[in-house]
């Protein structure tokens, strides 16, 4: 029997040890500038890898990942090697460590050992001549904020556009922004970009191609020198050699260059004080107000709707709308506000509103008093006031009170308050407790407390059953997993929706778990064939399943290729509604 438990605990580890999952470098030394090349490797196929923190390891990513798969069978044995290949450049000298990266085989998942890495001085890099770029990234690459006004009033909107230079002999094959502007003491609105396209242009007098990165809106909301943080992107490009093809066209090499559009500072302009009204709600801009009542005539128990609204450009979100002033016998409900209001690239423009119910409550004729809007004209620079007309309300019937006219709102709120101090001492409630309180030995509470365990103890064994079985149920866990893993690479795509390489990752883990929730296949089983053929037969609509295996193929290829803002969000958008499709037509 002892040899049985020996030979059965050997064979156990043998097939363990059979495992491997290792990190490999280029070199374990190199210079600032150099690069660095990792294989994560493994000898069976796995699922769900996940990759060291490189940024905190103290390395960047500038290629990959790709994968390296291969199978060969000699002698009637097989072997399997399968590798996550990435490019990384480091960031810092000194002794940097790469952290652990880990991966799910059989269901166990392993670990690579840390990795020391010793990062120098940048080295001198011997070139051949002919590889030399011909031009450098450096005086071809710039980054520039055009801001239209540097020295606006208070609340008078600005647009910041940054552009991207680049001269006609390069050319830009990804960018990754280091550093987001910030807008600090600004209300900000971006403005969409659709889609990314070069026009030519003239920088520095010289003719160049440009690109659009971003269009921001700003509003000061304070005097004062005011400061906007640069935005810094890390860009890739292609620069000719001095090497030439068969035809006499120059040969292209890789390079990059981190730009920055510099930090700007705005100078805002107080508003005048000069001819400044004291109803002045701070509106900038050139506006229209006007005050209109859905009726003027009611009858006993009718309500009317009073429209107090601005319409024009300016800050329109910025400000508040006058109040009405409304005699006593009529009662005013709190407004209900609505905005219609757009951001074009001149600053906002529309109509805000504010609309009351009002109701009467005595019969007879009652005056709505004029309001007055306030606000800086910037084509003026002056301010100017805008004053409605007085508004008659007539109630036909309903009671009537003689002096409904002359009751003073400020006599009757310090009658109330008087008479709610005069029976303050009056309380409806009590907090009385009884002199003899009961013994808790013996009370309801105290068997209650005793008997609870026992009764809790059937509850606990259908409990333990319960876990029991669902832990012997290695297939649905299995499914349960892959689901959930398809959920948080889900939600991790949507966290990188600015970050092309990872999002484009957690995308394809998020498609790989469900179908292995879906379709009970490991990943080696998932071929386009197997994949359409699977999802067919489970009555999945046809053209469905076309788009799933296109965005499959688009995910391989985008990590690789540029791709803008716009496109991410379009292929997140298009995976969340073919899984939603998928879920509702397999059977």
């Amino acid at each position: 029997m002892k040899r049985i438990i020996l030979i059965l605990f050997l064979i156990t580890n043998s097939l363990f040890a059979q495992v491997q999952f290792e990190a490999k470098v280029s070199k374990n030394s190199l210079g600032l500038n150099e690069r660095l090349r990792v294989d994560f490797t493994m000898n069976a196929d796995g699922d769900n890898f996940v990759p060291p923190n490189f940024e905190a390891s103290g390395f960047k990513v500038v290629g990959g990942p790709s994968q390296s798969v291969s199978q060969s069978w000699i002698n009637g044995k097989s072997s399997f090697n399968k590798s996550y290949i990435y490019i990384l450049l480091p960031t810092q000298k000194g002794s940097l460590t790469l952290r652990q990266a880990s991966i799910e085989i059989n269901g166990q998942i392993y670990k690579t050992s840390p990795v020391k890495i010793n990062v120098t001085n940048a080295v001198e890099i011997p070139k051949d001549p002919n590889e030399a770029p011909a031009i450098s990234a450096d005086d071809n690459l710039y980054l520039v904020a055009d801001i239209s006004k540097t020295n606006p009033y208070l609340n008078e909107p600005i647009t910041v556009v940054y552009k991207l230079y680049f001269s006609y002999n390069i050319g830009i094959t990804n960018w990754r922004e280091l550093n987001k502007p910030k807008y600090n003491d600004f209300w900000s609105q971006n403005i969409d970009i659709k889609q990314l396209v070069a026009q030519d242009g003239t920088f520095k007098g010289e003719r160049y191609r440009y690109v659009v990165l971003r269009k921001t809106v700003l509003y000061p909301q304070k005097s004062g020198k005011l400061e906007i943080e640069p935005l810094s992107l890390d860009i890739d490009c292609q620069v000719p050699t001095n090497r030439r093809n068969f035809w006499g066209q120059a040969l292209m090499t890789e390079d990059s260059k981190r730009v920055s559009a510099g930090s700007k500072v705005i100078n805002v302009k107080a508003l005048p004080e000069k001819g400044r009204p004291e109803d002045f709600s701070g509106a900038v801009g050139r506006m229209d107000f006007k005050v209109k009542p859905s009726k003027t005539i009611l009858k006993n128990g009718e309500s009317l709707d009073l429209d107090v609204s601005v319409v024009g450009t300016g800050n329109m979100k910025l400000f508040t709308l006058p109040k009405p002033v409304l005699p006593s016998a009529l009662e005013m409900y709190d407004p209900v506000h609505d905005e219609n209001v757009s951001t074009p690239l001149t600053g906002m423009t529309g109509r805000i509103s504010d609309k009351y119910t009002i109701i009467p409550q005595y019969k007879g004729n009652y005056q709505i008093k004029a309001l007055r809007f306030t606000y800086f004209d910037l084509g003026s620079n002056s301010y100017k006031t805008i004053t409605s007309q007085p508004i008659t309300i007539n109630v036909l019937d309903g009671p009537s009170i003689a002096s409904s006219e002359k009751t003073n709102p400020n006599d009757v709120a310090k009658t109330k308050l008087e008479a709610a101090k005069s029976f303050a001492y009056i309380k409806q409630k009590t907090a009385l407790q009884p002199m003899a309180k009961d013994d808790f030995l013996g009370s309801g509470l105290f068997y209650s407390l005793v008997f609870l365990p026992f009764l809790a103890i059937p509850l606990l064994i259908v409990g333990k059953r319960r876990k029991d079985a669902s832990d012997n149920d290695v297939v649905g866990n299995k499914i349960k997993k892959s689901n959930a893993l398809a959920k948080k690479y889900l939600g991790d795509a949507k966290k990188h929706l600015g970050n092309k390489e990872p999002f484009y990752i957690a995308l394809e883990k998020a498609m790989h778990n469900f179908l292995k929730a879906k379709l009970h296949i490991e990943t080696s089983e998932m071929t386009k064939e197997k994949i359409t053929e699977l999802l067919l037969s489970r009555k999945a609509n046809a053209e469905t399943v076309s788009e799933f295996i296109q965005l499959t193929e688009n995910c391989e290829l985008a990590r690789y290729a540029f791709s803008s803002e716009s496109s991410i969000q379009n292929d997140y958008d298009k995976a969340v509604v073919i899984i939603s499709e998928l879920e509702k037509q397999l059977k």
